[in-house]
């Protein structure tokens, strides 16, 4: 059975760089070991840009963290029988 390829579609990115900056890339693209400098351009700002973007959400994600946290201290509702029940039986289990 022969698997199919996924098309991806292409869109295109220009850049305007000056010559030095072109070949600093050039040169770190052979160093790095990269068929060509458009794959290290690519290669490298997709890994920059997965770093950034994981970190904003882990950011966001603590925020978000921070503020249920506080709410439920801040506004928690009432003990119910079983919670104050089991909080009972805890205190006479440490008086013993």
């Amino acid at each position: 059975m022969a698997t199919k390829e996924l098309k991806q579609e292409k869109a295109r990115f220009d850049t305007r760089l000056t010559k030095e900056q072109k070949l600093f890339f050039e040169r770190a693209a052979r160093v790095g070991g990269y068929r060509s400098l458009t794959d290290f351009v690519v290669l490298t700002v997709q890994e920059r840009a997965k770093k950034i973007i994981s970190e904003k959400e882990q950011i966001i994600a603590s925020k978000k963290d921070n503020e249920i946290f506080f709410e439920a201290i801040t506004n928690s509702p009432q003990a119910n029988k079983n919670l104050v029940n089991a909080a009972n039986e805890y205190k006479a289990l440490l008086s013993k």
